[in-house]
């Protein structure tokens, strides 16, 4: 089971539903994602509760001042059935800069742009938009 997916497909469904709040299973992975999410303004909060394995990640939406979310788009490139890699010259924006991909490299989870920045390629784990 792809877990990242899963999480993917959790804030997409309770954007859609219009819930405020959602509550994912934690993993250091999908934390890093959320961190970044943050960081672009896409989600309003994240952080973490519970102990070992009843931990979570409590994720508060984002939405516009007219109550549009955030994300309007939010895709999961590389599956385990098919994994994505690219190189650093190949960083392209997402939606001519409106959007944002989300890379695992050597050095960690960032964005295309911080990728692009550093120089580092790696697998392209999501896009949101």
């Amino acid at each position: 089971m792809d877990t990242i997916a899963n999480m993917l497909t959790l804030i997409r469904n309770a954007q859609t539903a219009g819930k405020h709040t959602v509550s994912v299973p934690y993993s250091k992975i999908k934390m890093a994602i959320a961190e970044i999410l943050t960081k672009e303004n896409f989600i309003k909060e994240a952080d973490h509760k519970g102990k070992k394995t009843k931990k979570t990640i409590d994720i508060i939406l984002n939405y516009g001042d007219s109550g549009k979310p955030a994300i309007n788009s939010i895709k999961r490139v590389s599956k385990p059935s098919r994994r994505i890699y690219v190189p650093a010259g190949k960083i392209r924006p997402v939606r001519n800069g409106l959007g944002i991909q989300i890379l695992s490299t050597s050095g960690g989870v960032m964005t295309g742009k911080e990728a692009k920045e550093k120089k580092v390629g790696g697998e392209v784990l999501c896009e949101v938009f």
